[in-house]
């Protein structure tokens, strides 16, 4: 399965310079990458445009078969054809988890597969309690989000994104509004995940996350300044913006 960003160019609105700059990055498929970067260097950017949630002028995103146009190189009609096509490869793990907090851990799971996919109730509560048990939630279907930890919520919100089936799961800073105390617990989850053969992209400024991944690319003024295995981009980095992160760290 391919996953390619080939030279895709952001610009916000209103904004004097462009936030992805030509930005490229291949993905090994079912690989555990860890995006790292200042504040700024494009990350969530780059992110929401993978799974069509930001529009890009220029470039092409590819996810299993499935090719994204920028704005200026496809038609209307055309691009949305195509992300169509992208949303149903790709899923994303909100930082603020977003679960509906009147439903169930069980019931945030069998929404989407049931309204979207169409699966009857029996197959998709018995997918959403595999699901639920491989993350270590099997005993918490039941409750609704207010009874469970950050942590738990966090792998709740996992489990939703992975009920779609996805190709590719997307996650924005998943540790970043959790006690120090629970961050191995999502990390233990994004291992359980990577298991399972799905590919998965991880937004993240937590140097333990990106220690735990299979590939880590470090971005700097919309692109990618370096990319490798995490013993030899953390302990021998060799760009100055991956020396400044880690100082900072």
């Amino acid at each position: 399965m391919r996953v390619q960003v080939r030279d895709v160019w952001r610009t916000h609105a209103g904004a004097p310079h462009a936030v992805l700059r030509g930005l490229s990055l291949e993905l090994e498929s079912g690989a555990l990458v860890a995006l790292l970067g200042r504040s700024g260097a494009g990350k969530s950017t780059l992110l929401r445009c993978m799974v069509g949630l930001e529009p890009f002028e220029r470039g092409e995103i590819e996810v299993d078969g499935a090719v994204l146009r920028g704005t200026e190189e496809c038609t209307a009609r055309e691009r949305e054809a195509s992300l169509r096509a992208l949303r149903e490869r790709t899923g994303l793990v909100f930082q603020s988890f977003e679960l509906f907090p009147h439903l169930t851990a069980l019931e945030n799971c069998t929404l989407a597969p049931m309204k979207v996919k169409g699966l009857p109730r029996v197959q998709a509560e018995a997918q959403a309690r595999g699901l639920l048990e491989q993350l270590g939630l099997g005993d918490k279907a039941d409750f609704h989000p207010a009874r469970l930890s950050g942590g738990q919520r966090q792998r709740v919100a996992i489990a939703r994104a992975l009920a779609m089936a996805p190709r590719v799961l997307l996650y924005d800073e998943p540790t970043s509004a959790l006690d120090p105390s629970l961050k191995g617990e999502v990390l233990a989850a994004l291992k359980r995940v990577d298991a399972t053969g799905v590919t998965q992209v991880v937004v993240t400024h937590d140097l333990q996350v990106a220690r735990g991944a299979e590939h880590v690319a470090v971005l700097a003024g919309g692109q990618v300044v370096e990319r490798g295995h995490p013993d030899d981009v953390l302990q021998r980095p060799g760009h100055e913006a991956t020396r400044t992160l880690l100082a900072a760290g």
